[in-house]
């Protein structure tokens, strides 16, 4: 028995149309959740791309439409001949890290109240931000420093899946790193009214780093020939 045949026109449509259910759904709800904030708030769609409360409630409720990215992806690729499991490797790892890094860092890139007018600060000394942060509310410093460690932990979860050059710690480090400075540079040269803080990338590269552990198990050399063609017959014996 061929395992590996196409399975049947109604089996395709049925699982289609399972996997689609949940994105309709999921947009749906953004969209009756949404009506009512957005008509009756003064600032429209600030209220939902413009703070970090909107943010997070778009990022929550479009789940269902990466997951449908995620199918849509790996399909495609089965289709033009790539193996179906390093098609949905390579399309979880790349939906992973955009949906999983952009969110973060449209938050981080939020301008404050005094954006254009407050003066640029630059803190260089390593440690000093976090400690004054862990010495103040708890609650205060569970939030900066989880969400600082969470910024590019999609990025070291999934780039060593999707990129074998980058299955290394180090190398995610470094790129957690550099992710990182380009990030706090863009805030102190658009006049953000952030902090650019190198402890800031500290975090930032240690949260890549953990997850980048995390998913060590799952790393792999990349699939030199990812073709799920058939095989050639063998030769007839003489």
């Amino acid at each position: 028995m061929d395992r590996t045949a196409t399975p049947p026109a109604p089996a395709r449509r049925i699982r289609r149309a399972v996997l689609a259910g949940p994105a309709v759904l999921g947009a749906a709800v953004v969209a009756f959740l949404a009506q009512r904030p957005l008509h009756h708030h003064r600032d429209g769609w600030h209220a939902w791309i413009g703070t970090i409360n909107g943010v997070v409630f778009l990022t929550a409720a479009g789940l269902p439409l990466a997951a449908l990215a995620v199918w849509a992806l790996a399909r495609r690729r089965s289709a033009a001949g790539t193996s179906p499991g390093w098609a949905r490797r390579t399309a979880l790892a790349e939906v992973g890290i955009a949906y999983g890094t952009l969110p973060w860092v449209w938050m981080i890139m939020l301008p404050g109240a005094g954006a254009g007018t407050a003066p640029r600060r630059v803190s260089l000394v390593p440690l000093r931000d976090l400690i004054e942060v862990l010495a103040g509310s708890p609650v205060t410093a569970t939030v900066q420093v989880v969400g600082n460690l969470l910024v590019f932990a999609a990025l070291g979860c999934f780039a060593p899946m999707r990129f074998a050059a980058l299955a290394s710690v180090p190398r995610i480090l470094a790129l957690g790193a550099g992710c990182s400075v380009l990030v706090e540079t863009a805030q102190y040269v658009l006049w953000l009214d952030r902090v650019s803080s190198v402890d800031d990338v500290l975090l930032n590269a240690a949260g890549a780093g953990l997850a980048a552990l995390a998913s060590r198990r799952r790393w792999r050399a990349a699939d030199p020939a990812p073709s799920a063609g058939p095989r050639p017959a063998p030769l007839p014996a003489r």
